[in-house]
């Protein structure tokens, strides 16, 4: 069996030490392929996570990254990126209305198109829903580049807690209309633990301690759906 794991920077194995970003070899699909082959199950894992990548992004390199490899599962963990907004403009223009980086309903229309090709190719997708932040610490973090500025503006939209858990909550309702496998890795990470001790300094990205909790809250949802199964013996 062939899991792609297909998303963004939480996928690909980021994390933020003191401003800096650092590449985590022991990201999420990393200690997944760990579980899996300590437990004797057959199963394959490939990371094929993004920096910075968005819903569109996705649908751009779905053909090259995931269609191409001929997996059994596609795991598809999107949308952090998408409900951002463009900091830099904001920040230039406090005063002013932004939208998200992909407005809401192309986002939607994109994790449909992406559900759709991968089922067309008799591959299963499981949509994962959007891993929790820290906001607290994203502002700081965002401040360190863009100055305080973001205060103003911030505190009129609702600030992207509002926007990332708004953008979760259609996803929930996208995945009970088309009627596919998913696993609410946002839940299941908050009972992992402490987020102060599972992201980093960015509020974010998962610490390796987070990569670790995010690895066995996606093997819970695949057991619980009877997709990864014991190899044989």
């Amino acid at each position: 069996m062939k899991i792609v794991c297909f998303g963004d920077s939480v996928t690909r194995g980021i994390s933020f030490f003191r401003g800096q970003l650092r590449i985590q070899r022991q990201n999420y699909p990393y200690f997944l392929q760990e579980r899996l082959d300590g437990e004797g199950r057959d199963i394959q894992v490939v990371n094929k996570g993004v920096w910075n990548d968005t819903s569109t992004h996705l649908l751009q390199r779905l053909k090259a990254d995931v269609l191409d490899l001929d997996p059994d599962l596609v795991l598809i963990e999107i949308g952090g990126n998408d409900c951002n907004f463009r900091w830099d403009e904001v920040a230039a223009s406090p005063h002013d209305v932004h939208e998200p980086i992909v407005p809401l309903r192309e986002y939607l229309e994109n994790v449909t198109r992406l559900v759709k090709e991968i089922e067309g190719r008799g591959t299963l997708p499981v949509l994962l829903t959007l891993l929790p932040l820290d906001p607290v610490r994203y502002y700081r973090h965002l401040v360190r580049f863009y100055g305080d500025k973001l205060g103003h503006w911030i505190g009129l939209c609702g600030g992207i807690e509002h926007w990332h858990g708004m953008y979760n909550r259609f996803l929930r309702r996208l995945i009970s209309d088309l009627n596919i496998s998913w696993i609410d890795l946002r839940n299941r990470f908050k009972r992992k633990g402490d987020l102060q001790e599972l992201l980093s300094d960015d509020g974010v990205h998962p610490l390796p301690t987070g990569y670790r909790a995010m690895a066995e809250c996606i093997l819970e949802g695949l057991i619980e759906l009877g997709l990864a199964k014991p190899a044989r013996g």
